[in-house]
């Protein structure tokens, strides 16, 4: 099974043409429908149908019994990072720009264009504009998520919130980020799963045996192997 990680213009041409997976990052309800129909609408110049490749966001689920306790297992997270850890994170999604002259608790600069990610520098950015982030709330969204969706709350909200995105066509599923292992792993079965399952939105059962059959790809992958298996050889044709 192919997956593959990129959101710029080349990435996502080369999803169309190769990705069976593609593990991808977007804040906004708005922002993951309109990645959903952009690499979808590619599909169809490669002979592929919108089936053939999941849009498969990574999600990082902070679940409680209630809100209070979901926002209380965050902050004991958050009071974790260490500033000098925090800021290399923002580098690393940022194209390498050194933040530690600036006020943790100031703005974020203007940052100087890079051919290093892109896609993930530009997401970093508008979120930090969007929602008026200073340095250090900024690596605090990254630290855990690193720039992926980001949900603290009960099992009710974060259902709320991944079923919206769903049926609006802004993912196929969800890449689940656990917080902890095994902790924040044991959080999403016992107690979002359940939600899900309630809901109509997650299996309670499994009918193949591989990854491939659970996400209903098809084998062969590649269109042309497709098609060759489809035709068969004088040789199956006689044992048929």
């Amino acid at each position: 099974m192919v997956v593959q990680a990129g959101s710029s213009e080349a990435g996502k041409e080369l999803a169309a043409r190769t990705a069976e997976v593609v593990f991808t990052a977007q804040q906004t309800l708005a922002d993951a429908t309109a990645f959903y129909a952009d690499l979808k609408g590619r599909l169809a110049t490669y002979g592929r149908q919108p089936g053939s490749l999941k849009v498969m966001p990574g999600v990082f689920p902070v679940l409680g019994r209630s809100q209070a306790e979901a926002e209380d297992k965050f902050q004991q997270l958050q009071e974790l990072i260490d500033p000098v850890v925090g800021l290399a994170m923002v580098a690393g999604l940022t194209g390498g720009f050194d933040l530690s002259g600036y006020p943790l608790d100031g703005p974020i600069p203007p940052l100087p264009a890079t051919n290093a990610s892109k896609s993930r520098q530009q997401l970093m950015l508008d979120l930090a504009r969007r929602e008026n982030l200073s340095i250090r709330q900024l690596y605090q969204r990254v630290a855990g998520a690193r720039g992926h969706w980001q949900l603290v709350g009960t099992a009710q909200d974060v259902a709320d919130q991944l079923e919206e995105r769903f049926v609006h066509y802004g993912a196929d599923g969800y890449n689940v980020m656990a917080p902890t292992l095994p902790g924040g792993l044991h959080d999403v079965i016992e107690l979002l799963l359940p939600e899900l399952r309630r809901r109509g939105l997650f299996r309670t059962d499994y009918h193949g045996h591989t990854l491939r059959e659970h996400l209903g790809l098809q084998r062969p992958a590649h269109p042309a192997q497709r098609a060759r298996a489809a035709a068969p050889s004088p040789a199956l044709a006689a044992t048929a």
